[in-house]
């Protein structure tokens, strides 16, 4: 099958591979709290391994084990806690389970050891956290709910057809170019004006959050969403790599794909916590 897709031009690709990985999450998503558990702990498993991947073209020797152990215990943990599985007090041990990085780091015997280790945990700051404070969302009413975490989503899909429509037609005004010269200030406003009406229409038909909260959401995928794609941009630019992997024909890997997500749950679950 992905001999078979690879075989297909980029356009092809990016839409068979589009349309099969909405099925998987939609499906995974609205199915039961545990295909969403499961399907967002490989992905953030996942994506910590393409950060290490691709700071391993510089010579940095990222410590793969402890920061996936750290970054799929605070996932595991967050999950637990929010379905009252688990004591809150239990989180502390993620302290000195972080602390081992440092520790871990005396016996590797690699060179640049305390870049190694910022960068280690870095990626569990840059993957892990956001991941894992994706279920705030989903247990935001106490029980599980499949429609803030699959809104969310479709904001920034929509945000993102917005910006590539009206930026490929009328973009003109580079956002910032220095870091990615195809983005526009056209092609944002498009991809904010969709977002808002899709979060109208979400605020229509589904109730679990208020029309004004819908709304703030997708004014904060716009603005957020866009920076986290550009962060991702700047990344792959200081370490001279054109994707951040190739998991996904024609999209990427994981951390091109979900960017955008990536940067825009903390702001959104600050949001939906204070207002």
């Amino acid at each position: 099958m992905s001999k078979n897709i690879s075989s297909l031009n980029n356009l092809q690709q990016r839409i068979i591979v589009g349309v099969l990985g909405a099925a998987l999450f939609i499906g995974g998503i609205v199915l039961s709290e545990w295909t969403y558990f499961i399907l967002f702990l490989l992905l953030g498993l996942l994506g910590i391994l393409e950060f290490y991947k691709q700071i391993k073209t510089q010579g940095i020797n990222a410590n793969k084990f402890i920061g996936l152990l750290i970054g799929g215990t605070l996932f595991i943990s967050v999950f637990l806690i929010e379905r009252d599985m688990m004591p809150l007090e239990l989180l502390y041990l993620m302290l000195p389970l972080s602390w081992l990085t440092f520790l871990l780091e005396l016996y590797r015997k690699k060179a640049q050891p305390f870049t190694n280790i910022a960068f280690t945990l870095l990626g569990v700051i840059y993957v892990a956290v956001p991941f894992s404070l994706l279920h705030q969302l989903a247990y935001l009413n106490e029980a599980y709910s499949w429609q803030p975490i699959l809104g969310l989503l479709l904001l920034i899909w929509s945000a993102d057809t917005g910006a590539y429509i009206v930026g490929k037609n009328f973009g003109k005004h580079k956002l910032l170019e220095r870091v990615s010269p195809g983005k526009t200030w056209e092609g944002w406003v498009g991809g904010t004006v969709l977002a808002v009406v899709v979060a109208y229409v979400l605020g229509t038909f589904l109730q679990d959050l208020a029309m004004y909260q819908w709304v703030g959401i997708a004014v904060l995928v716009a603005v957020f969403g866009v920076l986290g794609d550009l962060v991702e941009s700047l990344l792959k630019r200081s370490l001279g790599v054109k994707d951040s992997g190739t998991l996904l024909p024609g999209h990427g890997g994981i951390l091109d794909r979900f960017d955008s997500l990536l940067m825009a749950i903390p702001f959104i679950v600050a949001f939906l916590k204070i207002f």
